[in-house]
């Protein structure tokens, strides 16, 4: 496999993310960033655990989709996130059902 190969086929699967993302996007209520991930969820809990210089954060979502171009499943029941980096919470605007024209 070439090189050429290997971008083709690296820009295709990131094009085929992208899509998947879009199709999905409706479906979930917030976002969820993490220094290593990006997550769509419907039901999210942020919990600061620690104390003074020692803080983390304990990310937990139920029923997500991954950002992951190397993951198969891309859709979890439970996510854990444990992490002492900035964790990013969006609230996705409420979309309306649209009904297709006649």
């Amino acid at each position: 496999m070439s090189a050429e190969d290997l971008e083709r086929y690296e820009t295709e699967q990131e094009l085929a993310l992208y899509r998947e993302y879009r199709d999905v996007v409706g479906l979930f209520s917030h976002v969820v960033e993490t220094e290593r991930r990006f997550y769509l969820c419907n039901d999210v809990d942020v919990l600061v655990r620690g104390e003074g210089a020692e803080v983390f954060f304990d990310v937990r979502m139920n029923d997500a989709w991954v950002w992951d171009v190397y993951r198969p499943a891309r859709f979890v029941k439970k996510v854990r996130v444990l992490t002492f980096k900035d964790v990013n919470v969006e609230e996705l605007p409420a979309r309306e059902m649209e009904m297709p024209e006649p």
